[in-house]
This record gives structure tokens, sequence and C-alpha cells, in this order.
């Protein structure tokens, strides 16, 4: 029983040849590939702070960039269990305009009728429609793939078109404004974020979470006779994510309130003005949690449930998984019904954001969606990918967007650098598995 729970650095000859970063590596089981993916991203923002001056690194920023990348993010995690299974969605951009504009003229028009545009159930409701919108569209290009056998790239295509002209067509082209107040919670802001108090607690309680899933994990594998990773590992590991969470909240608690909303929270709360102002932090945005959330629930799908497991068994081998009683279609047709709904909260968020419902909402965020996920890891060739790295791939590309309006870059230019990166993400995959064979 003791040589089945060896550590993972003691494994043998092969082990004791490695050189120290290997072995430091293969302890850690940190993915080389997400590391790299994050020094990436280290790079990108330490350039963009030397290019703009110093403009980018600061509390502000970062909180704004958190912000913007959150719709991109929540779709993402749904785009990378499409391609999977080797398909793609090239309507979610459309689909998130449409839910959008669903939201805004239920929320604008016809609840105000029933229940009055005050009314405390009104985001609720709102939200709900938007996200039974989303399930059908998806579920509905779902059963066309799987049922009609129609390849997904053409389903989608034609979603693109069709869900944006239905865009138009809810209003005649018209914005829809302003929002509930509370519904616009989730679009960040003053009124979308948590404070610093409760900031600390989300990242103290976040922290506590870490440590209990690596004791946790620990447990399990000697529970199971798998091999364990050496104390050292964990500690580090430990340290290392409660440091990271820390310092996002400290960064989140440095950017404060505008003057002017602050003396209007004074006046309204009676709060003195003091001769040095009111630093009133805006602490973890609102939308940033819900990311967070859905980033958590996504992954455990994808890999705690049998459904994450026909996913990415169809995705490896889809005559196999068809052979072994796995029910592809409708697998299919659940994760187009799973991406509707994130494409639905992703418009939430963005209407919330904007105070308002616009028909260019969500245009080209298609193309910024999959290639979040593929510059995270997943293959186009299916069988492979995570939604963590998906996520980063998110911020990756929201980083270069913000980073070239910060340093006034033109238009066509920030979308031949996207292309550019987008390509040599794609690359760069084939390389690595060209390599790994």
């Amino acid at each position: 029983m003791a040589e089945m729970v060896k550590s993972t650095t003691s494994s043998g000859p092969r082990a004791a040849e490695a050189s120290p970063v290997t072995r430091f590596f293969r302890a850690t089981e940190i993915d080389t590939r997400l590391l790299g993916m994050i020094g990436a991203l280290i790079i990108i923002w330490i350039g963009f702070h030397i290019i703009t001056g110093g403009l980018f690194l600061t509390p502000r920023n970062l909180w704004n960039l958190s912000v913007q990348t959150t719709d991109i993010a929540v779709m993402t995690t749904g785009m990378v269990l499409i391609i999977v299974t080797r398909n793609i969605d090239l309507s979610v951009g459309s689909v998130l305009g449409l839910c959008g504009m669903i939201m805004g003229v239920t929320q604008a028009k016809i609840l105000p009728e029933y229940i009055g545009f005050d009314s405390p159930f009104t985001w609720a409701i709102t939200l709900l429609v938007g996200l039974a919108a989303g399930c059908l569209i998806g579920a509905f290009q779902g059963i066309i793939i799987a049922f009609l056998n129609v390849p997904s790239f053409i389903v989608t295509l034609g979603g693109l078109l069709v869900w944006r002209g239905a865009t138009w067509l809810v209003t005649s082209g018209q914005t829809v404004a302003p929002m509930d107040q509370t519904f616009r919670i989730m679009g960040g802001g003053a009124e979308g974020s948590i404070g610093a108090t409760w900031s600390w607690i989300v990242g103290i309680c976040a922290c506590l979470f870490v440590i209990a899933s690596i004791v946790g994990s620990r447990r399990q594998r000697r529970r199971f006779g798998f091999p364990r990773r050496p104390m050292w590992a964990e500690y580090f590991l430990a340290v290392l994510s409660c440091v990271l969470i820390l310092g996002a909240v400290w960064i989140a608690n440095s950017y404060y309130w505008p003057i002017n909303i602050a003396k209007k929270y004074a006046e309204t709360n009676n709060i003195p003005w003091p001769e040095t102002g009111l630093d009133i932090p805006y602490g973890i945005a609102v939308p940033v949690l819900i990311a967070i959330v859905v980033g958590i629930i996504m992954t455990f799908i994808a890999t705690r449930l049998r459904f994450g497991r026909y996913v990415f068994a169809i995705g490896g081998n889809p005559e196999a998984a068809e052979l072994a009683g796995i029910k592809t279609r409708w697998v299919t047709v659940r994760i187009f019904a799973l991406m509707g709904i994130l494409a639905a909260i992703a418009a939430a968020i963005s209407t919330a954001r904007l105070n308002a419902a616009t028909n260019s909402q969500g245009t080209l965020d298609e193309l910024y969606t999959i290639a979040a996920a593929v510059i995270g890891g997943t293959s186009l060739a299916g069988g492979t990918g995570t939604i963590a790295g998906a996520m980063l791939g998110a911020l990756v590309m929201q980083s270069l967007q913000s980073g070239m309006v910060l340093a006034h870059v033109d238009t066509p230019l920030q979308s031949v650098v996207v292309g550019t990166v987008l390509v040599v993400a794609v690359w760069l995959d084939t390389v690595y598995r060209a390599r790994a064979k």
C-alpha cells in the first residue's frame, strides 16, 4: 500500500533524471500551457503599461478590464464544450443581441403595464425570460444540427443572420432604455460592486474554498490509492492561490468612486463631506462574481458530471461514443441549449452595463468568444479544452483590446492584431500537438 501512495516526484529513474524545473512542474502538476498563457498575459500587460505611459496597470484600468471581460468569459465557457465536440457556434453574438433586446423590452415596456416599473420582481422576471429565450434558441439550433444532420457551421451561420435580423424586428431598430435599477447591478459600476468589506470576505472564503479543495483532493487520492503531490507542493499551491486571490481583492479595493458619485452618496445618506474627500472603494464588481461562479459551475459540469465525460468522449471519437451507448444527438442538443443560456447571461450583463438594449449589441462577439476558447487551448480538432484556459483566453483578448484603445491604435489595426493573434494561437496549438505525438 505504501508504494501506491508515493508522491509524484519519486516515481522511478525517469523522475531522478529530470531537471529541477521538470520535477517542480511534475510535483505541483501545474499545466505548463496555462502557465505559458499567464506569462504571455504578463508580457502584454507590462508592454502596454510602458506604451501607455503607466496607464494600463492601474487599479482603475484593471477593474474596468475585469468587468469588460465578463460577457465574453461567460460565453467562452460554453464554446469550449461546443468546440470539444467538433462543432462551432457562430451565432452567439446575435443570440446575445436578441436576448438583450427581449430583456430590455420585457422590463421597459411589457412589465410596467402589469406590475409597475419599480417592482422588486422586475429584474427576476426579466432574467428568467431572457434565459428561457436563450435556451430555446440554442436547443432549436441543436435539434437541427443533431437530428437533421445539418453542419453546425451552416446552422449557426444562418442563426447569426436570422437572430440579428430578429433583434431589429423586435423594436424596428429602436434602442430600449433605461433598465430596471436592480437589474443594472449585474452591469457593474458604483451600484454593481460589493464594496471593500464584502470583497475581503469573498476573498477569504475563496481562499478557504481553495484550501478545502486541495485537502479534499489529497484525501480522495489517498482513498483510491492514486499518487499524491508532496506536502511542499500542496502548501505551495495553497499559498500561491491565496496570494493571487487576495492580491486581486486588494486591487479591486484600490479603485475608488468618482468624486461626484461619492458626494451624491454622502448627501443621500447624510454623511458629512470631509475636506480631504471621501474614498469609497468599488470592491469586486458583481459581473465579475457572476463570471467566476459560471466558470466554477461549468468546470464542475465538464470535469465531474457524466454529461461532461460524454462531451469529451464525443469529441475524442464520435463513432466510439455512439457505440458505447451515449446518446450523442441529445448531448449535442443540450450543449447548444446550454450555450444559449450562457449567451443570455452575457446579454444580461451587457445590457445592464450599457443601461440599454441596442441593435448592435453583441456584434462580432462570436469571433472573440471562439478566439478566446482557441487561445485558451481548446483544440478545433475536438476532444481537448479547459474552462479555466478559455476564460484566461478571454482576458488575453480583452487585454489586447483595452491596451490598444489606451495606446490610441486605430480600429482597423486592432482587428489586424486580434486576427493575427488568433492565427498564431492555432498554429502554436498545432505545433504543440505534433510534438506531443
